[in-house]
């Protein structure tokens, strides 16, 4: 493949992880906006409370992940700066290391 193909091949798939990263960015709001509404229930608040904080913590990953793409640092292990595989980002695109420094992060 020459490197005008792989350039475009990384530039198209850049562009899917963007595109799947903002919506799900956008779902993961409605989904707080719908969790944060009162529903005068206090049975559901440990469970709601629950909820509120994963969607956050989801939000906060895929915000981070969207930064690092605008910044062009997307892909690379924070850990040792290796290329985190696309194998790895299509299943998991907010990844921030690769398979054996997140072992190693725990």
């Amino acid at each position: 493949m020459s490197t005008d193909l792989r350039g475009a091949a990384d530039q198209e798939r850049i562009t899917r992880l963007r595109a799947t990263l903002s919506a799900e960015f956008e779902t993961q709001t409605a989904r707080l906006t719908e969790l944060t509404a009162d529903t005068g229930d206090p049975g559901e608040a440990h469970t709601r409370a629950a909820l509120i904080a994963a969607t956050r913590q989801s939000l906060a990953q895929i915000g981070d992940a969207l930064r690092r793409l605008a910044e062009g640092g997307y892909g690379t292990c924070e850990r040792c700066a290796a290329p985190i595989p696309a194998e790895r980002l299509e299943v998991l695109p907010h990844a921030r290391f690769c398979v054996p420094c997140q072992q190693k992060q725990g």
